[in-house]
């Protein structure tokens, strides 16, 4: 009797240790930001305005966490409607041929207190490479109109353009092939 409590106890303790709790990205408190070089002169910024985001982590403090990310490239706005036009042709994202930016993290290395280096795979325009950015888990809090529990993430960080085969007759002169990624959003506990 005693070795199948002593069983029971460690079955109830690893599975407390071992849950997995889900944090689905609150739209209206999350926005998914880039910015580029126009001419060396100046930066040209956008975002993407619909793109979902899940976290599965086991540890209060997110170490553990992996991050999926899907985003709807045709949602791309830059404040020009000639421009994001452009963007979603064949001359950069052809958005007919590929609609979705997917990202899913392979690793979470804590580098201090509440800032990672997080990395995966990032899937565009039908490419997909290896890419690091840094994260800054912002801590949680409880909504007091609500009582939901949110978690708070800022990410940044940059790619190449060249190496997603985006906008390829455009020189680095022209349209830088740098492209800087921040990423501010709040996740809410499932």
């Amino acid at each position: 009797m005693k070795k199948l409590l002593s069983i029971l106890i460690v079955a109830l303790l690893s599975t407390q240790v071992f849950a997995q709790n889900t944090w689905k990205v609150d739209p209206y408190h999350a926005k998914l930001t880039f910015s580029v070089t126009h001419l060396g002169i100046s930066d040209v910024a956008g975002l993407f305005k619909k793109f979902d985001v899940t976290i599965t982590t086991g540890k209060a403090d997110f170490s553990d966490a992996v991050f999926e990310l899907s985003t709807d490239v045709a949602s791309i706005n830059t404040e020009v409607e000639m421009r994001d036009d452009d963007l979603r042709s064949a001359n950069f994202f052809e958005v007919e041929k590929y609609p979705k930016m997917t990202f899913k993290s392979t690793s979470i290395k804590k580098i201090s207190k509440n800032k990672y280096k997080l990395a995966g795979n990032l899937t565009l325009h039908g490419i997909t490479k290896p890419v690091t950015m840094d994260l800054w888990f912002r801590g949680t809090a409880e909504n007091p109109l609500n009582k939901v529990t949110s978690a708070g993430f800022q990410l940044m960080g940059s790619l190449k353009r060249s190496d997603f085969g985006i906008g390829p007759k455009f020189l680095p002169s022209f349209i830088g092939d740098k492209v800087n990624i921040r990423v501010d959003s709040e996740f809410i506990k499932k």
